[in-house]
């Protein structure tokens, strides 16, 4: 099968999150499973081009048209770990990927909106007709609707669109201008609500919702996130128009490359180690206490990685550091803000904490620590407000770190309570879940994890290993995007 992936990201050449790893993840995934894959992105002036192996001019001569005119683009081509990627690259006065960062502008819902139309006029005119086109999150939203509108009557009728959500809290709202700009034109027609309206905004168009109503299928990143996103106020109001498309929506669970995150190969831990032999798991835990200058003693340590922002629970992330600390067990946290405000509280935090022995708080964010904290705790916590799949708790399981974490999104797919999962056998439960968003329900899971440290050893360690028995690689995911490939390829 021939896929093309259009994205905003492709890690580790681009990366502000881990939309960026699924593509690159996924696309690896499919390559390895013999489909032929290609990756068109944006060329940003600040991706990583050290990650890109022989870059050169592909396509000189791309005139995507733009308004009533054109706008000149070139593309260029290169091999990002094994993946081949096309970056669009404009030559405009708009200067769309000349920013210095990859969103935050003003006007990223028109930066988008061009990149879609170009990625799809370089398919037109690079005569590629892939047998799937899957697109990501909102800034590739209007692809569908270009290729329905338009293009399929250029030449491209038999390709075929999955569009994967994300995260649902970011939409893409456009207005009259993208019509025009991107050729759609006729506003009566769009600006209705069986279309690109958006449901609460009937002066606004929404790219995400376009997604779903053009595409042939529509995934976002877990199983329960897909419910949570039809009947909870997770889909930002969304919900209605995923209900109405139901027959063509559904999870399918994030995968990690275990190439990168795998204490027996990691090349960024200290001591390897292996579900028969942990061993270097006691090393590494002795590694990150001389690294973070905590006391050397017989005590569990509770992590937490990840944005100190309001998704993930920052007020559970506070409480957790105390609450670990009244358990008489150590914290360690990674992690970055993206408020100022809270930026501010978890440094004065650090200062508060500075001296303490049983803890640590680095702000901030550090690769080779993180996979240290991986490999050196014993339990990572994982509080988020809502969580469409999670790489963390992920992660965890995979380096024996038991996960304490919040019923919901995709959390809810992957961990299964030691003591209350009824759909689970004993033996295939790998960690501790709360459901209520408060400090008593945090403080229930977070403290059984740490007695069950303390009072049984044994049965700690086993809970760590069925965490470790765990495939959440690409392989089940990759082979679930197959199929569905193949099925809407086939209506």
């Amino acid at each position: 099968m021939y896929i093309v992936q259009i994205a905003s990201e492709c890690a580790p050449v681009i990366k502000a999150g881990g939309l960026g790893d699924v593509v690159y993840g996924l696309s690896r995934e499919l390559s390895l499973q013999q489909h032929t894959v290609e990756i068109v992105l944006p060329k940003y002036d600040c991706m990583r081009y050290d990650h890109i192996w022989g870059l050169h001019e592909a396509y000189r001569d791309l005139w995507v048209p733009w308004y009533g005119g054109a706008i000149h683009c070139s593309v260029h081509c290169g091999w990002v770990h094994g993946q081949l990627c096309f970056f669009i690259e404009p030559h405009s006065e708009d200067f769309y990927f000349d920013r210095g960062h990859y969103y935050g502008s003003d006007d990223d819902e028109m930066r988008f909106a061009f990149f879609s139309k170009a990625a799809l006029e370089f398919l037109l005119q690079s005569n590629k007709r892939p047998n799937v086109i899957h697109c990501h999150d909102w800034q590739t939203g209007l692809v569908p609707v270009l290729l329905y509108e338009i293009y399929q009557y250029q030449g491209m009728g038999n390709q075929r669109v999955c569009y994967t959500i994300h995260n649902f809290k970011h939409q893409g709202i456009g207005g009259v201008k993208t019509l025009w700009a991107t050729g759609l034109n006729r506003e009566s027609y769009y600006f209705n609500n069986e279309r690109l309206q958006d449901n609460f905004n009937p002066f606004a168009i929404n790219y995400m919702k376009g997604g779903i109503v053009y595409s042939n299928h529509v995934t976002t990143v877990s199983p329960h996130h897909a419910w949570e996103a039809q009947y909870t106020d997770i889909g930002y109001g969304l919900g209605h128009t995923l209900h109405f498309h139901q027959d063509k929506f559904s999870g399918i669970l994030n995968g990690i490359n275990y190439e990168f995150w795998n204490p027996e190969v990691d090349s960024q831990i200290p001591y390897h180690y292996t579900p028969e032999d942990l061993t270097g798991k006691r090393l590494n835990k002795k590694a990150l206490r001389d690294r973070l200058l905590l006391q050397d003693v017989d005590k569990p340590i509770v992590s937490f990685i990840g944005r100190l922002d309001q998704q993930k629970g920052v007020h559970l992330v506070q409480h957790a550091i105390y609450y670990s600390l009244f358990k008489n067990a150590q914290f360690v946290l990674l992690g970055s803000a993206t408020e100022s405000g809270i930026n501010d509280h978890f440094w004065r935090e650090k200062v508060h904490l500075n001296n303490n022995p049983n803890a640590h708080l680095e702000i901030g964010f550090n690769e080779e620590l993180a996979h240290l904290i991986y490999a050196g705790s014993d339990i990572i916590v994982v509080p988020s407000n809502y969580e469409p799949c999670g790489l963390t708790q992920i992660i965890g399981l995979k380096y024996g770190t038991v996960p304490v974490v919040r019923g919901v999104g995709g959390l809810v797919n992957t961990v299964f309570d030691r003591d209350y999962d009824p759909n689970k056998p004993l033996e295939e439960r790998n960690g501790f879940v709360f459901y209520q968003g408060d400090y008593p329900a945090l403080e229930s899971a977070l403290g059984r994890a740490i007695d069950l440290w303390y009072e049984k050893s044994n049965d700690f360690e086993q809970l760590a290993l069925q965490g470790m028995k765990y495939d959440n690689s690409w392989n089940l995911p990759g082979a679930e995007y197959v199929a569905l490939y193949d099925r809407i390829r086939h209506k």
